[in-house]
């Protein structure tokens, strides 16, 4: 690792960054104008948000909190943990603990750092994991390995069998950091009560696990709380959902992103309810208004994504659809698949449902919750399955009206490049258009963004779309 990389706390100084970032639009319009000119290094990024309005200006101070928490927590008496966007946090908050989500921590520095993770990426590649390991971990868990971020606790992830290179990666920190490790197992099949029994099983397991690492009970009345804000939280996300809708959407493209981040965040936990709040609230303004989310007036074409997006640095990803007329319904990460929710309606036992009557009730809606997390619920095996990646990217393709469907990943997602061919043809034998996109969501040295872009513009152009 470069020495002058060294000589940054690299939690402090994305905390920084965001801290001051959010506060930049507490002035009047024409001070936050003035001030881009002292800010040329991030001006990308943060007029990205100021300019979607308050909910953008939400977002950036839920991520500066996120930051906040894990600067604090050794103050505060509470222990750190390594965990995954594939495990839910909430049932970290109610043991009182703080997440650290390497996903969440690497996307954050690919798209506000113009320096990019690429360094933390290549320093885990220097201490013995493969190249070909995913990119989403190695960012900020580079930063952990070089002893650039706060200390884990403890590490807590999921997903073994669905993504090897995400367990890995937290099996590799784990020895590496010598810590404390558990690794959740995931349900072989939904909807079945042996799997989900099995599931509530290993999250006892769980619990126990933490109890004897940190000397804290579970409060299940605490519990009960963040469940009943994760039913208040999807409620808000479902009407989201049901503006994804309609036609012109009054939904921004980069909302799509604010809904899954926040909820890998702060799950549960009140500040994501208000960030889905004022997002809500901006949005039904729009419908009322007859005014579309994508900024240039005119939605072209609808299209879906059917595993994630891309980080690249100023969120040239969302601009590009804003640009072009291009509604972005959502991907993979974007649906929670609750009951009720429209897309789950053809997919019989896909959904989970929220129970707080009982200590076993609460631990079966967390269960049922986490095996509906992304990967963990689309990639468990044959993308062809009932309930698996093909038929769930054809329900959201229904439901939505999706014009077109692009898979985007990392060079590491090998669990989906296995299949990703045949399942591209399969949706195009039921009329979608498919694009692959041969780039890393967050590493732009494997192919750079203006690549990107043309092969997307390309694809557009010869299949007639655009």
């Amino acid at each position: 690792m470069r020495p002058e990389i060294q000589e940054y706390h690299y939690d402090w100084l994305i905390s920084g960054t965001l801290n001051t970032a959010s506060r930049v639009p507490l002035g009047s319009p024409k001070e936050t104008a003035l001030t881009y000119r002292y800010v040329p290094y991030f001006q990308g990024i943060l007029q990205s948000f100021v300019d979607v309005g308050p909910p953008g200006v939400q977002f950036l101070g839920l991520l500066a909190r996120y930051y906040e928490n894990i600067l604090s927590a050794k103050d505060n008496g509470k222990k750190i943990v390594g965990t995954t966007f594939c495990s839910t946090p909430s049932i970290l908050y109610a043991m009182d603990l703080v997440p650290a989500t390497f996903e969440i921590l690497t996307a954050i520095g690919s798209m506000t750092w113009k320096r990019g993770m690429f360094d933390y990426m290549d320093f885990c590649c220097e201490l013995g994991m493969p190249e070909t390991s995913c990119s989403a971990q190695r960012g900020a868990l580079g930063t952990q390995l070089a002893g650039l971020a706060q200390s884990l606790d403890l590490i807590i992830c999921d997903t073994p069998g669905v993504c090897d290179t995400n367990a890995n990666a937290f099996a590799f920190a784990s020895a590496y950091l010598d810590k404390p490790y558990f690794q959740l197992n995931y349900p072989s099949t939904l909807g079945d009560r042996r799997s989900q029994q099995y599931h509530v099983e290993d999250y006892k397991a769980l619990i126990r696990f933490i109890e004897t690492h940190t000397g804290k009970s579970l409060d299940y009345d605490r519990l009960a709380g963040h469940i009943r804000e994760i039913d208040r939280q999807d409620m808000l996300t479902a009407e989201m959902e049901d503006m994804l809708l309609l036609k012109p959407t009054p939904i921004p493209p980069i909302f799509t992103l604010m809904i899954y981040a926040g909820r890998f965040c702060f799950s549960g936990h009140p500040e994501y309810t208000r960030l889905l709040e004022i997002m809500v609230e901006t949005a039904r303004e729009r419908m009322k208004a007859g005014v579309p989310g994508l900024r240039s007036g005119e939605e072209k074409l609808r299209v879906v994504m059917c595993y994630i997006d891309h980080y690249t640095v100023d969120m040239n990803f969302y601009h590009y659809f804003e640009e072009r007329g291009i509604a972005l319904t959502g991907s993979i990460l974007t649906r929670n698949f609750r009951d009720g929710n429209h897309y789950v309606a053809d997919m019989p036992d896909s959904a989970y449902h929220i129970g707080i009557s009982s200590p076993e009730a609460m631990l079966d809606t967390i269960a049922q919750m986490n095996a509906r997390m992304p990967m963990v619920r689309s990639i468990r095996g044959p993308y062809d399955r009932p309930g698996m990646w093909l038929e769930e990217s054809l329900a959201c393709a229904k439901a939505y009206q999706a014009d077109c469907i692009i898979y985007n990943g990392t060079p590491g997602c090998r669990n989906t490049w296995g299949m990703v061919k045949p399942f591209a043809r399969d949706l195009e034998k039921q009329g979608y258009p498919v694009h692959i996109m041969y780039d890393d969501g967050f590493d732009d040295r494997v192919e750079s963004w203006a690549a990107t872009r043309e092969r997307l513009d390309e694809f557009f152009h010869i299949r007639g779309l655009l």
